[in-house]
């Protein structure tokens, strides 16, 4: 069986990070978060700079890497382990600059062709199941098709993108090895730690069913 999959969360666009660095350590303690991608604000450089070089350290500290939204220039200036990125064309543009000692991760990749591309050219993950520049995203069963297909064919890890429970639990059963959630958590009306733990414990009975399943089909 593949090892269980892990959470990756993204922060709400951020100005002023110190509710977020308040947060953090609270969040990255209730549940298995891998990493933290940071949106933020646009503001000139040296602002953002230094909310990441804010950010990192709490992310880090904790055991868990802080990806930046794009905003490739400034990953080593502000001490982030690396970016996620939006297209093939993006993706290549970072390489260069990220690797080998930085992540690169891809989304917005609307074909297969795209995903293969993307693996081929050394991203460390993809992502499928954003909303596209319309505002749409693919059905649940079409994300959950793209992760078991990547999942079965490709060393890369991929990434399901969820906005619900029913979402992270389907991921979670396709294959995928990293679950992307944002408002599902930051909108929890009980507040944001309890959020990511009810994300948590979705992902890791989803994990249980489907080794149940897999030990089943093995007899």
């Amino acid at each position: 069986m593949r090892p269980a999959p892990r959470l990756y969360l993204a922060t709400p666009v951020v100005d002023d990070p110190a509710d977020l660095i308040a947060s953090l350590p609270g969040l990255l303690a209730a549940a298995d978060i891998a990493a933290v991608l940071l949106r933020l604000k646009q503001a000139d450089q040296r602002g953002m700079i230094s909310r990441i070089k804010q950010v990192a350290p709490v992310v880090q500290k904790a055991g868990a890497a802080l990806l930046l939204d794009g905003l490739l220039e400034l990953v080593a200036r502000g001490g982030a382990d690396g970016a996620h990125l939006s297209g093939i064309a993006a993706l290549e543009e970072a390489l260069p600059s990220l690797k080998p000692d930085r992540i690169a991760g891809v989304g917005h990749l609307s074909t297969r062709h795209d995903s293969m591309s993307a693996g081929e050219l050394g991203a460390d993950y993809v992502l499928f199941g954003e909303v596209d520049a319309e505002g749409k995203r693919p059905s649940i069963a079409a994300i959950a098709e793209r992760l078991s297909w990547w999942a079965e064919l490709f060393e890369p890890p991929c990434v399901g993108y969820a906005v619900s429970h029913e979402e992270v639990s389907e991921f979670v059963m396709a294959g995928a090895d990293f679950v992307l959630v944002d408002d599902l958590v930051w909108a929890d009306a009980r507040g944001a730690a309890a959020g990511v733990a009810d994300v948590d414990k979705t992902m890791r009975e989803a994990y249980a069913a489907a080794v149940k399943l897999a030990k089943a089909a093995q007899g």
